[in-house]
Order: structure tokens, then C-alpha cells, then sequence
């Protein structure tokens, strides 16, 4: 017989030991962010479908799970498509519900604010290794600070937190959309259309060189610019980074502004690169795209080596707070995906230290239940986690499976003699 009430595809359920993990890591990541002043937030899981489908989000947009409108709202004899009887959706990342929390509490919080997001979010789009339908995003943002330093704090703190959770051997790669419209403007695409080209080439990871150009040449842009475009990714695809950033200057007509801004990556790459363990490296990366929006400056991502997706990305995205509240607010963020570093985590054996030891306090079904009690309270007393379980006559078994389950010894309640908390080996 099917079974109907498992999970949907791409949404599941987690087992204590999974759980566990999470929890530490989350753990791990806030500390990290609290030495840099950053301060938690909440937003809720649903947010008004305007919002959600203002245009800021790129393609996430088509992902969005819809709310029905509920009561007298849901007029579906009225209704001519389907957008008409939706009024909410659920939240497809942080950054967008947080310009809007920031447009509505703005007077009750500093300026800059710094600020900490962890919570679930949702696209409807194909499950695959690193990829689910419901996952968790791990936000930093810096609200109100229009300078660099916003950047090369974020950078900082979030390889802070990557090392501190025993991440090694990672990159963070560094663009910025003003340099990237410059240069693919410069290579001869359409201004109308940069932004689709933008979409195309974002999805290099995937669809690989050839796929790229094909796409840019099926969708009739001209051949010289995709050609001069794919110059500078295939240096990069190949390694030649120098060549690759030598090129992608060279397509660029920056003026005084322009210059100013590519001043600034570079000092952004100097600064936050100082921050970076042995076995990593930062890097300025024209391919980098991003594929939300809302990036109006800087961008950033962090990606390991034998993995095919990020595992964290972010960017500056000055206007869309404005867009909300009428008043620009320059704002720039960071953001680490949650299930993919527990995932980098647990494949290459990376596990939390217990800072309490476990023990399961076996006892009989004869037991004075507040003699259990006290006993147990008595280890807890001490630091441990105790978790008391009824003994079987065939004790051997019962310690295998405990100890499969992670407790890390056990005592036994007996009439005659103190509990003795012993560990597996002993037996």
C-alpha cells in the first residue's frame, strides 16, 4: 500500500542524530556572527505576494508556493487566472522579507543595523543533491552603511563562521554588477537586454561552455559579442585567471565613477582576502553572476572544490529597500546555505564534540521510580544528559544498541549498589 502521508518530494523529515548536527552548527554560525555585532531578527514564513513578485527575486520568482486567498477573498467565479486568488506566498529567501522589515522598523533600530536571519525558506523547483523544496538560509545583512567596509565585513565574518564549523579549502569569489553590465556591454550585447544574458551565463555551472553559447546564439544575440564574452569564461573555465581579468578589462569603458568602482573591488578583495585560512583563496571572478535582481553592486559567493553549487552567496542591493518605503537605504548581505555546508559536513566527517556526555540510566521494572529520579538528577547535576531506560533481561544487545544510538556509557540502577556510570568498552 501506498504511503500517502510521507513527506513531499524535495521537503523532508529529520532524525535526532540530523538534528543534532543542525543544531550545532547553527550554534557554531551564531557565535561566529555575535563577535561582529550582528543581532537576530524574525520574519515570517508568508509575506504579501506583491512583495514576493515585485521583480526583485530573477528566476526564484517562478518558484514560489502560493496561498490561496481564504473566506470572502476567494471569489473563484470572478476569477480569470490564477494569480487572481492568491494573496500570500511563502517566502522563497530572507533578503527580501528583511527590506521589508527594515522599511517598517526603521526608527526602532540603529543605523547601520547589523543584522542575523536563520529560517526556512521555499521554492518549488526540481530536488537534487544540494537542493531541496523547503531549506534553511543562515542571513547576515548590513543595513545603512554605503561604504566598502559593509562588504569586506560580510566577506570576513561569514569565512569567520565556514572555518570556525571546520570548513577547509574553500574559494570566495568576487564580482560587481556594475563591472559585469560594463562589461558585457562592452563586449557588444543590447543595454535592453543584459539582463538576459545575465540569466544565461549565471547558469554556466549547469549547461557547462557550449551550453552558454548556444543559448546566447539561440537567442539571436550577435555573434561577435557572444564570442568576445566567451573569451574571458573559457580563460576562467581554464584557469587563466590573469588572461581572463585582463580581457574582461580591456572590453570595459569605465569612466571616473566606473574606475571608482572597480577600485573598490579590488580593495574589497585585498582587505577581506587577509581574513582567509590556510588552503583557501579569494578571487575576482567576471563570470560571477548571481542570479537574483536586486544586486546593484558587489557580489559574492563561496564555493568548494568537488561540489557543484555554492555554499553561500549574497551581494549589495541598494534600491530595494527604497522601492518599499519610498527612502533608499544602501544595504548589502551575505548568505550560507544551511543544508549544503551540513551536508559538506557530514560527508567529510566533520562531527560535533558533545559538550555534555550522554548516559542512559538503565533500570528494572521493579524500581522505586524516585530513586530513578534522584539518581538522575544527581548525574545531571554533574553535566550529563540522561535519559532513563527500562533494562531487558538481555542486557548485552540493549548496551550495542545504545551505543549505535550515540549515548556515550550508561549506569545501571541497583537496590544494592550506587549507579556506576561505565562506558562501552568496559563491558
Amino acid at each position: 500500500m501506498k504511503n500517502n502521508t510521507a513527506p513531499a518530494r524535495g521537503m523532508r523529515d529529520l532524525l535526532p542524530g540530523q538534528v543534532e548536527r543542525r543544531d550545532h552548527a547553527q550554534s557554531v554560525i551564531l557565535k561566529a556572527y555575535d563577535c561582529f555585532g550582528y543581532r537576530r531578527v524574525e520574519t515570517p514564513a508568508l509575506e504579501h505576494i506583491d512583495l514576493l513578485c515585485s521583480g526583485e527575486g530573477g528566476d526564484n520568482e517562478k518558484l514560489i508556493y502560493k496561498v490561496l486567498k481564504r473566506g470572502d477573498k476567494l471569489d473563484l467565479a470572478s476569477a480569470t487566472r490564477a494569480d487572481d486568488l492568491v494573496d500570500f506566498g511563502l517566502r522563497y529567501d530572507l533578503t527580501v522579507p528583511l527590506a521589508r522589515f527594515y522599511a517598517e522598523h526603521a526608527g526602532e533600530l540603529p543605523s547601520p543595523f547589523r543584522s542575523i536571519q536563520i529560517g526556512s525558506v521555499w521554492r518549488a523547483e526540481r530536488p537534487q543533491r544540494g537542493r531541496f523544496r523547503q531549506f534553511t538560509q543562515c542571513d547576515i545583512d548590513v543595513l545603512g552603511e554605503a561604504s566598502i567596509l559593509a562588504e569586506i565585513e560580510l566577506i570576513r565574518a561569514t569565512v569567520s563562521a565556514l572555518t570556525e564549523l571546520g570548513l577547509k579549502g574553500f574559494v570566495v569569489r568576487l564580482n560587481d554588477r556594475r563591472l559585469l553590465n560594463a562589461f558585457i556591454a562592452g563586449c557588444g550585447f543590447s543595454d535592453e537586454r543584459i539582463g538576459e544574458v545575465f540569466i544565461t551565463i549565471d547558469k554556466l555551472d549547469k549547461i557547462g561552455l557550449d551550453g552558454v553559447a548556444e543559448e546566447l546564439l539561440s537567442k539571436q544575440h550577435p555573434g561577435e559579442a557572444v564570442e568576445a564574452a566567451m573569451e574571458v569564461l573559457t580563460c576562467m573555465a581554464e584557469g587563466r585567471r590573469d588572461d581572463a581579468l585582463r580581457c574582461w578589462r580591456s572590453r570595459m569603458d569605465l569612466d571616473a565613477e566606473g574606475e571608482e568602482v572597480e577600485r573598490g573591488l579590488f580593495q574589497i578583495a585585498d582587505i577581506a582576502g587577509r581574513s582567509l585560512p590556510e588552503g583557501s583563496a579569494l578571487e575576482i571572478d567576471p563570470t560571477l553572476v548571481r542570479g537574483m535582481g536586486y544586486y546593484t553592486g558587489a557580489i559574492f559567493e563561496v564555493v568548494m572544490k568537488g561540489y557543484p553549487f555554492a555554499m553561500a552567496g549574497g551581494g549589495r542591493y541598494d534600491k530595494m529597500i527604497g522601492r518599499i518605503s519610498g527612502r533608499e537605504v544602501p544595504a548589502c548581505g551575505f548568505s550560507i546555505g544551511f543544508e549544503r555546508v551540513v551536508m559538506v559536513l557530514e560527508e567529510q566527517g566533520i562531527v560535533p564534540t558533545r559538550e555534555r556526555r550522554h548516559i542512559a540510566l538503565l533500570y528494572g521494572t521493579d524500581a522505586e521510580l524516585g530513586s530513578l529520579m534522584e539518581e538522575a538528577s544527581a548525574l545531571r547535576s554533574q553535566g550529563c544528559s540522561v535519559t532513563t531506560v527500562l533494562r531487558r533481561k538481555k542486557m548485552g544487545k540493549q548496551l550495542d544498541e545504545l551505543q549505535a544510538q550515540g549515548f556515550d556509557g550508561f549506569g545501571v540502577l541497583d537496590s544494592e549498589t550506587p549507579v556506576n556510570v561505565r562506558s562501552f568498552s568496559d563491558e
